[in-house]
């Protein structure tokens, strides 16, 4: 099929088949979270957002506005995550664990394991967190050298990057989520050293802080079982990756699927048209949505690229050959790598 496809075709084949899987994840959870909703249809997440939206409270949390006025939060079975991570394996086929790598590396830390059967072109995982776009990079928490002590973030073909690290392991309940749980991004020191011209840099371009009116908000489900991409570990010498990165672009007008998808945007879920000039990007005015075009969640799914039962999870970090990489990473293909990045 993609022989004879133009690319346009072959993106919107692709987003397509991701979105009847994601759809069928969703209503799985549901059926497992929420079986009630399909005899009581007004119990359905599309009622509770549009619910939500109708309070007037844009995203807020936190400021001091009633209860009464906050987003309501679905009732769902009482499951801790680990029951409803072996259900959903019963009825989706499989699921996902954290458990330590196998590579045979002090560095190896956490792995992700897919507990199941997967065939070829699943998607086995979603990258979870924090959504930011170009508009937004300077909100990223140690800008300008955001990954200096954040390895839980990965950017987009267009440029969004998504911080996975305050989802990090989720959690035990459905609740509304705004990123901003306590992270300490110092904790872990920069393992490379600072140049001049890199301290220069930070003293000169500091990370801003989002103000009162800019928090955000939305109901997920912290339970999801499939939210755990930003584990995938890059394959060890003599490997292979078995999954690949696809961004996915999920159109919030499926409000049923919301609950489900673990990411909120950075400043709310309002468009915003950006312009680049050299490596700095500006807003520019007017609608970032164009006429006919709705909504969307910039996100990114692993999908398998073969059949994989019950091993651990692999995906081709792609590290840029002109920089300095880690003494764990062996490149999976190094021709490929500097193609990419010439």
């Amino acid at each position: 099929m993609a022989s004879k496809a133009s690319v346009v075709d072959q993106q919107k084949q692709v987003q397509g088949n991701v979105h009847y899987q994601l759809k069928h994840m969703c209503q799985a959870m549901d059926s497992i979270l929420r079986p009630d909703i399909k005899n009581d249809p007004s119990q359905s997440p599309s009622d509770t957002h549009n619910k939500s939206r109708r309070s007037g409270l844009s995203f807020a949390v936190g400021t001091g506005v009633s209860s009464a006025n906050k987003p309501v939060v679905p009732a769902t079975r009482p499951l801790t995550q680990a029951e409803l991570s072996n259900k959903f394996r019963d009825q989706f086929g499989y699921t996902l664990d954290i458990r330590p790598s196998g590579i045979p590396h002090k560095d190896a830390g956490q792995g992700l394991f897919l507990s199941g059967e997967a065939r070829v072109g699943a998607v086995v995982a979603i990258y979870p967190g924090v959504i930011y776009s170009p508009a937004y990079y300077r909100y990223i928490p140690g800008y300008p050298r955001i990954d200096a002590c954040n390895s839980y973030l990965i950017t987009r073909y267009d440029g969004t990057v998504i911080n996975a690290k305050p989802w990090h392991l989720g959690g035990e309940t459905m609740e509304l989520w705004d990123g901003s749980h306590l992270v300490d991004y110092n904790s872990t020191p920069s393992t490379s050293p600072e140049s001049n011209s890199d301290r220069a840099w930070r003293m000169l371009n500091k990370p801003l802080v989002k103000s009162r009116n800019e928090n955000f908000g939305e109901v997920l489900e912290r339970r999801n079982p499939l939210a755990f991409g930003h584990f995938a570990n890059h394959p060890p010498g003599g490997s292979t990756p078995n999954v690949m990165i696809c961004p996915y672009d999920f159109p919030l007008t499926e409000k049923d699927m919301r609950l489900y998808i673990p990411n909120i945007t950075f400043g709310g879920e309002e468009p915003v048209t950006m312009k680049r000039f050299g490596s700095f990007w500006f807003k520019s005015r007017g609608s970032g949505q164009q006429t006919g075009e709705s909504s969307v969640l910039k996100t990114l799914v692993l999908v398998s690229t073969r059949s994989i039962r019950d091993e651990e999870i692999f995906l081709n970090y792609r590290y840029s050959s002109s920089k300095a990489r880690p003494e764990w990473y062996t490149p999976v293909d190094e021709e490929e790598d500097k193609r990419r990045w010439s």
